[in-house]
């Protein structure tokens, strides 16, 4: 493995019916579930959540990244992420997912930057550039 290669381990140990835990070593369990549409339990995070959350949370972390090569404050970043799962050829799969980013900056000279961050952020996300499905972005910089 190259010096540029990374790995991440999780571990999914199953209880009961479609529930399991997912463990990462030195970070907290999580409880996992088949959804509620797919004769799931209600309240438990499924791996289409996760799937969905992968994509947003990474978007997060790149611009955070962005934002500080560029030297840009910003006051609050939010992401509602929406997954689309279809029925196709092979069975259910991920058609898009529509990633929705409000980034709250303090002055209007900061609105441009932070756009130039969320669009470089949607550019290399290593998650979204993983996946096979469409991810489109929709943000919205405001001044507060």
């Amino acid at each position: 493995m190259s010096e540029e290669s990374h790995e991440y381990l999780v571990k999914i140990d199953w209880s009961h019916d479609r529930v399991g835990e997912m463990s990462v070593e030195g970070k907290p369990k999580i409880q996992v579930a088949t959804p509620p549409e797919f004769e799931g339990p209600e309240g438990i995070i499924s791996p289409e959540d996760l799937f969905v959350a992968a994509a947003a949370s990474c978007l997060m972390t790149t611009f955070v990244t962005f934002t500080k090569k560029m030297h840009i404050e910003f006051k609050s970043f939010t992401c509602n992420g929406h997954g689309t799962l279809e029925k196709v050829d092979k069975g259910f799969q991920f058609t898009k997912i529509l990633l929705k980013t409000r980034v709250m900056v303090e002055s209007e000279d900061l609105v441009p930057k932070a756009e130039r961050a969320l669009e470089l952020a949607g550019k290399y996300c290593l998650v979204s550039n993983s996946m096979k499905c469409t991810t489109e972005h929709e943000n919205e910089v405001i001044v507060r």
